[in-house]
């Protein structure tokens, strides 16, 4: 039985050090999704002159903000 948890707890443990990277790979893939949505969003202002026209960019922020804090989800 304690052979049993040392093995569950090895794989708990990998299982978390795995979470941690992808949470942080997704959070630098947002920081760079957000930096090019800023670039686009510039480029588009400058090309458009019109400032009544309708803002028909999908705002990113919308579905991540769950994945903002990942400090905040209990492991």
């Amino acid at each position: 039985m304690e052979r049993l948890n040392s093995d569950l707890y090895f794989q708990n443990c990998h299982i978390m050090q795995e979470n941690e990277r992808l949470r942080k790979k997704a959070q630098l893939l947002n920081q760079e999704n957000q930096a090019l949505l800023s670039q686009l969003k510039q480029k588009l202002s400058k090309g458009n002159p019109n400032t009544n026209a309708p803002n028909n960019i999908l705002d990113l922020n919308l579905s991540s903000s769950s994945s903002q804090n990942p400090s905040s989800s209990s492991n």
